[in-house]
């Protein structure tokens, strides 16, 4: 028998078939490395330069903090928004490649002087005395997560890409053709003949018939109904409603406190004198100046004659400082002490320590209570996670949400709510959320479609259920409940009534040719000329707001009629000025920037398109949809 197996092994069937077997071992052994062959980890490619993740993921999150500064408490930041959001940063990303690419292409550069003078120039950095300030740039870094280089690569292709753009837009010019006829048509001002009608003003009409107040309760049922409601079940699963019942061991804190050392530090601070200057000779004769006892106005008139400039910086740690040989030289010195000169890419550094506050560090037992109720939120949020699973579970088995909140002590509500969070009589319904969290859950709510199982939504530090129960369509409230409120409809409807046909006669009369003030008279109407006006005018224009664009639309001696916010307007054209553009050089001048302008930037959009369409872009959806997450 073995005989014949070493014979078999010495056939080529024989080596063949352990060959293959090796090869299936060996791809078992390396199985993420096979089936990642080949996969590209850039986010982007853009002709062959690589966009990473992690360029992304900053460049997302700079936009997402950007515009959460910008709105504040008015940002909604859900997941659509923040994907958007993300989109467009990862497109900011794939133009800023096909623009390093086409300056590559055209052999553009930048030299380190225009970098430096354009840092410099930036009003961010300024401080209160105007001049440069590398404290606010560090600031700056740290809040957009840059490194000093990574900022100042970025200007550099920022400035490449503007000699491109400026070639191009150097070829915009605003024709006569289109200036002219736009300066005519903004500066065009017309004098008018406006009488209005405000339905306050109206006569009071006779005291309406219960029929009466009857029948418009049943005619207006959208002005006298309950809103649209819905009874939900709301229940919520947080980490604070778990805290209390956790344990948490004194290892546990001890080794809490160790990881998060670094937020109960504070770390040394030091108030800094600097002065920059370009020449390093400049630099060293002003520091053996400085050593030698001079005061600080005299080392600002020697950074002056430098051609440099002499700044007090306000009071920062060490990660303020933007470069590392700065921040080493500022945090060597003892107080009062002077560096010697220290290089950066903006010049020869000359540092004193004006005031040095030595670092704190709270110890363990300070702060002990606190790391305790840090570590068992931590454990109570792991048991939120593991408990949902359970709830999840119970409710796809069958069980109702209220079933479940009781049996696993959820905070939970029943609640009859509209949209805007109130009952049937206009209250506020109290919901089991933070107050934060209110608007999402009437999302929820409102998302919810009555039939469909409970589902967790997870929230910042747990987890959100709904469970429709009923939809109430709105109900016509009963007459006797809200007679006061009929009664006062029906009186504002009839004197607005009375107003629209008071200023529709008037306008049938102007038509017929009656003159303004025979026809305002007869209508019993407040009139006047005013004007002239623009075709923008401003809160000072003496005409409702609804009445100005119809009257641009009307020739000399027509009329119109319009609803406004207070009643109805009756106008009509006295005068039309064409302006006379001789006159209206300084008008002309800025039309002609605005278009010139303008066609700039139709320019920029079709250079943009071109060089992307000439452009190999290459998009890794996937890794693209996972960023958008």
């Amino acid at each position: 028998m073995l005989t014949a197996l070493r014979k078999l092994a010495a056939t080529w069937f024989a080596k063949v078939l352990f060959i293959l077997l090796i090869g299936s071992f060996a791809i078992w052994g390396i199985e993420d490395s096979v089936r990642n062959w080949g996969r590209d980890d850039a986010l982007a490619r853009v002709d062959g330069q690589p966009i990473p993740v992690e360029e992304a993921q900053q460049a997302a999150r700079r936009e997402i903090a950007r515009i959460t500064r910008q709105l504040r408490q008015n940002f909604d930041g859900n997941d659509e928004i923040r994907k958007a959001l993300t989109a467009q940063a990862v497109d900011g990303l794939v133009l800023d490649r096909v623009m390093r690419s086409e300056a590559r292409r055209l052999s553009v550069v930048v030299p380190d002087d225009a970098v430096r003078a354009t840092v410099f120039s930036v009003p961010a950095f300024h401080g209160v005395d105007g001049r440069f300030s590398p404290d606010l740039l560090a600031q700056f870094l740290r809040m957009n997560e840059m490194t000093e280089p990574q900022f100042l690569e970025q200007i550099r292709n920022g400035l490449k890409a503007r000699q491109i753009v400026a070639a191009v837009r150097a070829g915009a010019a605003a024709p006569a053709a289109i200036a002219d006829p736009l300066t005519r048509f903004l500066q065009e001002r017309r004098i008018a003949e406006v009488a209005q009608f405000p339905v306050a003003a109206a006569p009071e009409p006779a005291a309406p018939s219960e029929a009466q107040l009857q029948r418009f309760h049943e005619n207006n049922p959208d002005r006298f109904s309950t809103p649209a409601l819905r009874e939900a079940v709301v229940a919520v699963l947080t980490a604070d409603m778990l805290a209390g019942g956790v344990n948490v061991t004194d290892a546990e804190i001890a080794a809490a406190y160790d990881q998060r050392r670094a937020q109960y530090e504070t770390p040394e601070k030091r108030v800094l004198q600097q002065v920059v200057v370009q020449d390093e000779a400049a630099a060293r004769a002003i520091a053996e100046r400085w050593k030698a006892g001079a005061g600080w106005s005299d080392i600002e008139a020697a950074a002056r004659e430098a051609s440099g400039q002499a700044v007090e910086l306000p009071e920062t740690d060490r990660t303020g400082l933007p470069v590392p040989a700065l921040a080493e030289a500022a945090f060597g010195l003892a107080q009062g002490a002077v560096s010697d000169p220290v290089r950066s890419p903006f010049g020869w550094h000359v540092l004193r320590a004006e005031r040095v506050t030595p670092g704190v560090t709270r110890t363990l037992a300070d702060v002990r209570e606190e790391v305790r109720r840090e570590v068992a939120a931590e454990k109570a949020l792991d048991v939120v996670f593991q408990r949902s699973t359970q709830i999840e579970d119970q409710l796809a088995g069958g069980a109702t949400l209220e079933e479940v909140a009781r049996g696993n002590d959820l905070r939970f509500a029943v609640v009859r709510i509209d949209a805007q969070g109130r009952d049937a009589d206009g209250n506020e319904v109290e919901l089991p959320v933070r107050p934060a969290q209110r608007p999402e859950t009437l999302r929820l709510i409102f998302a919810a479609n009555q039939g469909d199982a409970a589902r967790l939504n997870e929230s910042v530090d747990g987890f959100i259920a709904v469970e429709l129960r009923e939809v109430i369509a709105p109900q016509l409230r009963p007459f006797e409940s809200v007679q006061d409120a009929v009664r006062t409809g029906f009186i504002e409807d009839a004197k607005r009534r009375h107003q629209e046909e008071a200023a529709t006669a008037m306008l049938t009369a102007l038509r017929a040719g009656t003159p303004f003030a025979e026809a305002a008279a007869a209508a019993n109407a407040t009139a006047g000329r005013v004007g002239p006006i623009s075709r923008q005018p401003d809160a000072q224009t003496p005409i409702p707001p609804e009445l100005v664009s119809p009257l641009f639309e009307l020739a000399r001696g027509e009329a119109t009629m319009v609803a406004t916010r207070t009643g109805f307007a009756v106008g009509q054209v006295a005068e039309i000025n064409i302006p006379d553009l001789a006159g209206e050089a300084d008008a002309l001048a800025r039309m002609r920037t605005e278009v010139t302008r303008s066609i700039g930037d139709d320019l920029e959009l079709q250079l943009q398109a071109a060089l992307r369409a000439r452009s190999d872009i290459r998009i890794n959806r996937p890794v693209l949809e996972s960023l958008s997450r």
